[in-house]
Parts: structure tokens; C-alpha cells; sequence
């Protein structure tokens, strides 16, 4: 039953750090415009661009995260550098997927080094949103209670 409860722990964790993984990309990629444009923002359009960077990072960090997650289940990792540490890494990945591999050298072609760092910043706090809410528990599913100290022998 216990397990029950983590799997739902871990998807809302989940959802929590694509949400503001979206925040942080769409932040960072529109703060230019936000920082000239007066107080009258089109809400409706504020919401549809939020809308699309979830979908966005929730898909391209679903695979990614869910091994990182799997990983520090099983292995019961709680310390907030590895989920900080994993985010940059689902960041990364999730950037590189949408460069162009060149197979001939090897190479990535039209990496933007600016994006290549938002990407990793915003897998960075997605990974601490998710340990704050389902990675400083994991593997305490898995918790076994103690045996019971052993029965005295029976007298003869």
C-alpha cells in the first residue's frame, strides 16, 4: 500500500518540477519583452504560453526524469545534490534533443550556449522542486520493520 502512495508522490513531484522548469525556460527565453512591456500583459496569452511550455517540458523530460527517479528509489538516494545534479542532466538532455546531431563529425551543430544554460538552470530547480516534495522520502517504502528480539530458550 505503501508503494501506492510513493507512485502518486513521484508523479505530482513530477508535475511540480515541469511546472516550474516551464517557468524558467518561458521566463527566461520572454524577459526581454516582459522587462519593456508596460503593466497591461494579455493574461490569456501569459496562460497559453505556460500551457505549451508545460507540455513542452513535461514531454521531453518525461523519460529522463523517470530514470533519474527510478534510479534514486531503488537505490534510496535523498540528498538534494543528486536530485540537482540529476535536473542538469535531464536538462541537458532535454536541450541536446532538440540540436541537430551531425553524424559524419560527431558533433552537435547550432548549440546556443545561452539556452544550453536556461535548459540546465531550469533541470537544476525542477530537480530541487522534486526533491522537496517526493525525493527527500525515497525508498521509505521500502522500510522493513525490525524483527523482534529472538524468544528466551525453553527450560528443560
Amino acid at each position: 500500500m505503501a508503494i501506492i502512495g510513493r507512485i502518486f508522490a513521484v508523479f505530482f513531484g513530477f508535475l511540480a518540477a515541469c511546472i516550474v522548469a516551464s517557468i524558467v525556460v518561458l521566463w527566461a527565453l520572454f524577459f526581454p519583452e516582459v522587462s519593456d512591456m508596460s503593466l497591461d500583459v494579455d493574461q490569456g496569452a501569459i496562460n497559453m504560453v505556460l500551457g505549451f511550455g508545460f507540455i513542452l517540458i513535461s514531454g521531453f523530460a518525461l523519460l529522463p526524469a523517470a530514470i533519474i527517479a527510478l534510479i534514486t528509489e531503488v537505490f534510496s538516494i535523498r540528498h538534494i545534490l543528486a536530485y540537482a545534479v540529476g535536473g542538469a542532466l535531464a536538462g541537458l538532455f532535454c536541450y541536446l534533443g532538440f540540436i541537430p546531431f551531425d553524424t559524419v563529425n560527431m558533433t552537435f551543430n547550432g548549440i546556443v550556449r545561452r539556452h544550453l544554460e536556461v535548459m540546465v538552470g531550469a533541470g537544476i530547480l525542477g530537480g530541487v522542486v522534486y526533491w522537496l516534495i517526493a525525493g527527500r522520502n525515497a525508498g521509505g517504502w521500502r522500510a522493513v520493520s525490525p524483527e523482534p528480539p529472538p524468544l528466551p530458550p525453553l527450560p528443560r
